[in-house]
């Protein structure tokens, strides 16, 4: 099977990552750029903050449909995943919490992506040494089975009001007709080429045209996302991780002429989101909660704050 272009189904997979940077900061892959000033915005009903505002105003027309915050959030990501890829998609791993206000009910659900069941503690060495940490970064090794899709679909099971199908709809536009370069990706991508995405020439080609960073402000269309976004719309998130698409990002990551991987298509069908209780904790009149293990972020922020409890920080 020919794989799919890298930019179809993989663009966000750290195969590569369009995020530069000078050596001296290799080790943090993004950054603050291409910021503009933001105007204070105020709602009384409900309101969505996303990082691009294509994101945001899908997510705004799923609200005004009468969806529910997941199928809303679930639009938000869609349409990242085209416009922020730099940052988000669908083929990297993410964590939810969910309050159900009418059950009083606060849920998370685990989309951290799994690494292959081959994988060891010396994938990221040669010759015993440990790799270099651009070259361990790029190419198939570093490729996970990625969980968005999967745990965007259990959560939407659960909390979601509007079909699945619906939600793809602006990321299949948008992709189609065609986006504007917000200055984030132009700036994330001209800040000076990561070693890592002159290796696939699909990328290269996608993100610097005719050999110079795409800029501020351009069009860009992604025609080959937009069937893979209707493919999984139209059958769920097994059109991902056990059709034509998961066999695909396979053949790509083994196939990685620089730095194979072992990811198989039994890692990809095998791949579950899990529920998990959320982390939570008293802080003076409040109750705490965040996202637990594997992740850090709720229990990291649960401890700063606790060693702060009996500061006066109203000053």
């Amino acid at each position: 099977m020919n794989p799919l272009p890298i930019k179809t189904i993989a663009i966000a997979l750290t195969l590569f990552i369009t995020t530069s940077a000078a050596a001296k900061e290799a080790r943090y892959p993004e950054f603050g750029n291409g910021r503009i000033e933001q105007t204070l915005v105020k709602a009384k009903e409900y309101m969505v903050a996303a990082a691009n505002p294509y994101a945001s105003e899908a997510g705004l027309r799923i609200l005004e449909q009468g969806g529910s915050a997941i199928d809303a959030a679930i639009a938000v990501q869609m349409v990242l995943t085209l416009v922020e890829p730099e940052s988000s998609g669908i083929g990297g791993g993410a964590f939810a919490l969910h309050w159900d206000n009418e059950n009083k009910k606060l849920s998370s659900f685990d989309g951290r992506e799994k690494a292959p069941m081959a994988a060891d503690e010396k994938l990221f060495q040669e010759n015993g040494e440990n790799m270099n940490w651009w070259d361990a970064l790029a190419g198939g090794r570093a490729v996970g089975v990625p969980g968005v899709l999967a745990m965007l679909e259990k959560v939407h099971k659960q909390y979601g009001k509007l079909p699945w199908a619906t939600l793809f709809e602006d990321a299949i536009e948008l992709s189609e007709a065609g986006f504007e370069i917000s200055p984030k990706l132009a700036a994330s991508i001209a800040r000076g080429t990561n070693p890592a995405l002159g290796r696939y020439g699909e990328a290269w080609e996608y993100f610097f045209p005719e050999g110079k960073p795409i800029a501020k402000g351009a069009m860009r269309k992604n025609p080959e996302l937009a069937m893979t976004f209707r493919r999984i719309a139209l059958l769920g998130s097994k059109a991902f991780y056990k059709g034509e698409i998961a066999l695909d990002i396979v053949d790509t990551v083994q196939s990685a002429e620089d730095n194979p991987g072992m990811l198989t298509a039994e890692d990809m069908a095998n791949y579950e989101a899990i529920e998990r209780p959320p982390v939570c904790a008293p802080y003076k009149a409040y109750k705490l909660c965040g996202m637990g293990p594997p992740t850090s972020g709720g229990m990291t922020v649960i401890q700063m704050l606790k060693l702060l409890e009996d500061k006066n920080l109203s000053a």
